[in-house]
This record gives structure tokens, sequence and C-alpha cells, in this order.
């Protein structure tokens, strides 16, 4: 389940890091401000970006919402690249997304940096197809259509499965779809596969009887972030509350992993999911607190640079050098 990554539209369907090398900071990242007393965290507002029955539907859930020591503005965006647009230009302060969407802010040199990382199962990152569908292998979507949202984690697992399979974006389709529209046309039999995420990956199954042609075991990374706008980072209020934030975010991955149907039935409650669609999304597993390390910097690299070679993008890029370690140490500690 990707928490940060779903429902662009319920009615329709419903970098934690510890130090890496030598731990310092990238030069493209603020420095860190000094700290603040709680009488001035009181006075802080944390504007937060979030997608719906997202962040704030889990942290209410999991009762980490009730003792906030500064207030939050909530907005709602339906996917990860606005919200990283949102940041960069300071409209919010931070927000959660999947993998995909820091690998193309970082490509438009947006002023964001990664703070905190997680990790779900990546068997529900997956390429459906109708339950009548002729295709019964990634090698036979050559010459096909697949619905997918742009900079999405869903378009990097496209690339790299297609690459698995000895296929490009060339040899296929791409037709660019927010989750809401691509299961219409997916039903409707208007595009012949769909790669999508947990919980649509449930509710087509569940509803629309879908198939899953390939998933994300082997491809698929299964990482999240929490991204935070650079304005943010160098605010010596926002800073502060932006600690804050990212740890109860890691408590409230770690209670929804303990508290699985007490979880769905919130979900549903936030989204109008059916009940038996968002317990099954829970079922798969929910994102878990990770620290960024060599091996998750790593793995963003090579998504980065595949969507390069493919020429999505217009240049190579330094994943590395969008990432920020300043709260490690309490993150570990919420890790435990």
């Amino acid at each position: 389940m990707r928490l940060p990554r779903i429902l662009a539209a319920v009615t329709a369907l419903a970098l934690s890091l510890t130090a890496c090398g030598g731990g310092s900071e990238p030069s493209s990242s603020p420095s860190v401000p000094p700290p603040v007393s709680a009488a001035d965290l009181a006075k802080v507002t944390l504007k937060v970006g979030d997608q719906k029955g997202g962040s704030q539907a889990l942290l209410k859930a999991a009762g980490l919402l009730n003792d906030l020591p500064y207030k939050i503005e909530w907005s709602t965006f339906t996917s990860g690249p606005p919200l990283l647009e949102a940041a960069s230009a300071g409209a919010i302060d931070i927000g959660g997304v999947g993998n995909t969407p820091p690998i193309f802010a970082a490509a438009a040199k947006a002023k964001i940096s990664i703070v905190s990382s997680a990790q779900g199962n990546v068997a529900s990152d997956a390429l459906l197809v109708p339950a009548d569908s002729p295709l019964g292998s990634v090698a036979d979507l050559k010459g096909k259509t697949i619905g997918v949202a742009k900079g999405s984690s869903a378009h990097g697992q496209i690339l790299l499965t297609l690459a698995k399979n000895g296929l490009s974006t060339k040899d296929v389709k791409l037709s660019f779809l927010q989750p809401a529209d691509a299961y219409g046309a997916f039903t409707q039999h208007q595009i012949d596969a769909w790669a999508v995420w947990d919980p649509y990956t449930s509710q087509a199954r569940l509803e629309a009887n879908a198939r899953v042609l390939a998933d994300g075991t082997g491809t698929a990374n299964g990482y999240t972030f929490q991204v935070a706008g650079h304005d943010a980072l160098a605010d010596a209020g926002k800073n502060a509350a932006i600690r804050d934030y990212v740890v109860r975010i890691a408590k409230a991955q770690k209670w929804a992993d303990t508290h699985r149907e007490q979880w769905a039935q919130a979900w549903s409650a936030e989204t109008g999911l059916k009940p038996e669609i968002t317990l099954a999304s829970v079922q798969n597993g929910p994102d878990l607190p990770v620290p960024l390390d060599d091996k998750v910097i790593a793995s963003e690299q090579q998504l980065a640079d595949a969507f390069t070679a493919d020429k999505v993008l217009p240049g190579k890029i330094d994943f590395a050098e969008f990432t920020d370690t300043r709260f490690a140490a309490d993150l570990a500690a919420a890790r435990g």
C-alpha cells in the first residue's frame, strides 16, 4: 500500500536518513536552523500536502493528531508531481509521494529535499489487464496501449518492467491518465493494460476481475518519501515542526502494520472505498519507515538513470543531492 500516492478521485473508484557515507548534507540543502522554544513552535502553522486517504487519515486513525505542538494546514493533491511543485514554490512545506515524483522534481531543479523514507510491498504495484484480455505476458504488450499516471511510481514501474522483458516505451503506447480516468478507460476496454498501485490494484481485481500481468517483484523498490521545501527547512519554526511531523508519520506507519483491520476500517470511512478493498490493500502490507541509506539512494539513482536513458528526462540527475540527513537520529529512534 502506498499511502502518499493513493486516491486521486475516490468517487470514480472510490527519506528517514541514516548517515550515508560521511553523512554530510548535500550542498543543495538549506543549512539547519537553530532550535526553537515550545512557545515559538506553538505559533507555527505547518502546510502539509496530502492525497485523499493519505497522511492525514493515517495520523488521525493512529491517534497522532491529538497533541500537536503546532498547527497543520492540509492541502489535497491528486498526485505526487503537483504536490512537489507546490513544495518547491513554497505553497506547502512538506508532503508524501512515491518513488518517481522526486526524480522528475529533481530534473526540474526543484527546491526540495527528501527528509524521510518508507518502503512497502511491491506485489501491489501491478500491470493489470482485463479478465478477458488475450494478453498472456509482458512481451504481448508490444504495440498495445498502457494507461499510467505520468511521473508516478507506476510510470517508473512500466519502464523497468518493459526493460526486463526486452521492450521499451517505444514498443508500446503510453496513455497518460490519472487513476480515476484510467479506471474508467480500463473497464471500458479503451486501454489494453493499466499500470497502477494499491488500492486501485485491489479495487480493479475485486470489482472488475482484473488480472495481474506482472507485478513489482524484482523491479519496483517500493519506496515512498516525505519531501520538504527548502524555504520550510531553512525556517527555524517550520524545521522544528517538520522534525516532529516526520517522526509522527513513522510512528503511524508502524501502528498501521500492527492494527491492519482498524486502519482498513478508518481508511474505508475516510475515502468511501468498500471495506473489503481497503482490507485487501492493507493486508498486502503497509509502508514501513526505513532509513534512506546508500541502498535506497542507489536504487532511486538506477530508476532515474532509466528515465534518462529512455529520454523521458533531459539529462542525468544526482539523486543524492536531493536528500537531507538532518532528522536521521529522530527517525532512527522512532523506528525503534
